[in-house]
Protein backbone atom coordinates (compact mmCIF):
# COMPACT_ATOMS: atom_id res chain seq x y z
CA UNK A 1 0.00 0.00 0.00
CA UNK A 2 1.19 3.18 -1.18
CA UNK A 3 1.26 5.99 1.80
CA UNK A 4 3.66 9.47 2.08
CA UNK A 5 5.96 7.88 4.68
CA UNK A 6 6.84 5.01 2.29
CA UNK A 7 7.27 7.31 -0.71
CA UNK A 8 9.43 9.58 2.06
CA UNK A 9 11.20 6.39 2.99
CA UNK A 10 12.19 4.90 -0.53
CA UNK A 11 13.54 8.69 -1.44
CA UNK A 12 15.67 8.79 1.64
CA UNK A 13 17.06 5.41 0.53
CA UNK A 14 18.00 6.28 -2.71
CA UNK A 15 19.51 9.76 -2.05
CA UNK A 16 21.59 7.51 0.90
CA UNK A 17 22.72 5.16 -1.53
CA UNK A 18 23.54 7.45 -4.19
CA UNK A 19 26.04 9.46 -1.89
CA UNK A 20 27.65 5.78 -0.86
CA UNK A 21 28.04 4.10 -4.14
CA UNK A 22 29.65 4.01 -7.27
CA UNK A 23 30.21 7.66 -8.48
CA UNK A 24 29.68 6.76 -12.09
CA UNK A 25 25.83 5.92 -11.08
CA UNK A 26 24.05 9.42 -12.52
CA UNK A 27 23.53 12.12 -9.34
CA UNK A 28 20.06 12.83 -9.36
CA UNK A 29 20.91 15.60 -6.60
CA UNK A 30 23.33 17.57 -9.07
CA UNK A 31 22.73 18.74 -12.40
CA UNK A 32 24.63 17.43 -15.58
CA UNK A 33 26.67 19.10 -17.47
CA UNK A 34 27.44 17.98 -21.19
CA UNK A 35 31.28 18.15 -21.82
CA UNK A 36 32.48 20.59 -23.97
CA UNK A 37 34.88 19.11 -26.10
CA UNK A 38 38.17 20.23 -26.44
CA UNK A 39 40.06 22.14 -29.24
CA UNK A 40 43.08 20.81 -31.11
CA UNK A 41 45.19 23.00 -32.42
CA UNK A 42 46.20 21.77 -36.07
CA UNK A 43 49.47 19.86 -36.01
CA UNK A 44 52.70 22.11 -36.55
CA UNK A 45 53.83 21.91 -40.12
CA UNK A 46 57.75 21.24 -40.69
CA UNK A 47 59.77 23.73 -41.05
CA UNK A 48 61.39 23.91 -44.56
CA UNK A 49 65.01 23.73 -44.63
CA UNK A 50 66.90 26.70 -45.99
CA UNK A 51 68.93 26.20 -48.77
CA UNK A 52 71.72 27.39 -47.58
CA UNK A 53 74.68 26.31 -50.77
CA UNK A 54 71.86 27.98 -52.81
CA UNK A 55 72.14 31.48 -50.82
CA UNK A 56 75.95 31.49 -50.31
CA UNK A 57 76.57 30.66 -54.50
CA UNK A 58 73.78 33.31 -55.02
CA UNK A 59 75.12 35.84 -52.78
CA UNK A 60 79.13 35.05 -53.97
CA UNK A 61 78.29 34.87 -57.56
CA UNK A 62 74.82 35.28 -58.84
CA UNK A 63 73.92 38.01 -57.29
CA UNK A 64 76.39 40.17 -59.38
CA UNK A 65 74.18 40.55 -62.16
CA UNK A 66 70.97 39.15 -60.68
CA UNK A 67 70.59 41.43 -57.90
CA UNK A 68 70.84 44.54 -60.70
CA UNK A 69 69.41 42.51 -63.62
CA UNK A 70 72.36 43.12 -65.72
CA UNK A 71 72.35 41.35 -69.48
CA UNK A 72 69.09 40.96 -68.64
CA UNK A 73 69.60 38.88 -65.74
CA UNK A 74 65.91 38.33 -64.01
CA UNK A 75 65.90 39.79 -60.28
CA UNK A 76 65.01 37.44 -57.71
CA UNK A 77 61.65 38.12 -56.49
CA UNK A 78 60.30 39.68 -59.94
CA UNK A 79 57.45 37.23 -60.72
CA UNK A 80 56.90 38.70 -64.24
CA UNK A 81 60.46 37.62 -65.83
CA UNK A 82 60.59 34.60 -63.82
CA UNK A 83 57.11 33.23 -64.89
CA UNK A 84 57.89 32.49 -68.31
CA UNK A 85 61.92 30.94 -67.60
CA UNK A 86 59.67 28.50 -64.66
CA UNK A 87 57.03 27.62 -66.67
CA UNK A 88 59.85 25.87 -68.99
CA UNK A 89 61.00 23.74 -65.89
CA UNK A 90 63.88 22.92 -63.58
CA UNK A 91 65.58 21.03 -66.29
CA UNK A 92 65.91 23.58 -68.77
CA UNK A 93 66.55 26.19 -66.29
CA UNK A 94 69.85 24.21 -64.67
CA UNK A 95 70.64 23.36 -68.34
CA UNK A 96 70.99 27.13 -68.76
CA UNK A 97 72.54 27.58 -66.37
CA UNK A 98 75.19 25.06 -66.58
CA UNK A 99 75.90 25.03 -69.39
CA UNK A 100 75.23 29.22 -70.47
CA UNK A 101 72.51 30.69 -72.61
CA UNK A 102 71.84 33.44 -75.01
CA UNK A 103 68.09 34.38 -75.00
CA UNK A 104 65.80 37.05 -76.50
CA UNK A 105 66.01 38.91 -72.88
CA UNK A 106 70.04 38.37 -72.53
CA UNK A 107 72.50 36.76 -71.48
CA UNK A 108 73.59 34.21 -69.13
CA UNK A 109 77.34 32.86 -69.01
CA UNK A 110 77.90 29.89 -67.96
CA UNK A 111 78.05 28.85 -64.64
CA UNK A 112 77.55 32.55 -64.08
CA UNK A 113 81.32 32.65 -65.25
CA UNK A 114 82.68 30.79 -62.25
CA UNK A 115 84.27 28.02 -64.07
CA UNK A 116 84.96 26.38 -60.65
CA UNK A 117 81.35 25.75 -59.20
CA UNK A 118 79.84 22.38 -59.35
CA UNK A 119 76.63 21.45 -61.34
CA UNK A 120 75.11 21.05 -58.05
CA UNK A 121 76.10 24.88 -56.31
CA UNK A 122 74.59 25.94 -60.10
CA UNK A 123 71.52 23.96 -59.63
CA UNK A 124 71.19 25.19 -55.58
CA UNK A 125 71.87 28.80 -56.70
CA UNK A 126 69.16 28.13 -59.60
CA UNK A 127 66.63 26.99 -56.67
CA UNK A 128 67.26 29.69 -54.59
CA UNK A 129 66.40 31.90 -56.89
CA UNK A 130 63.06 30.59 -58.52
CA UNK A 131 61.95 29.47 -54.54
CA UNK A 132 62.10 33.70 -54.16
CA UNK A 133 60.19 34.49 -57.27
CA UNK A 134 57.17 32.20 -56.84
Amino acid sequence: MYTPMNAFAIAALVFSLAACGDKSQVDTATPTKTPVPAVVPAAPTAPVAENTVGKSVYGKTCALCHAAGVAGAPKPGDKADWGPRIAQGMDVLHKHAIEGFTGAKGLMPARGGATTLSDDDVKAAVIFMVDQSR
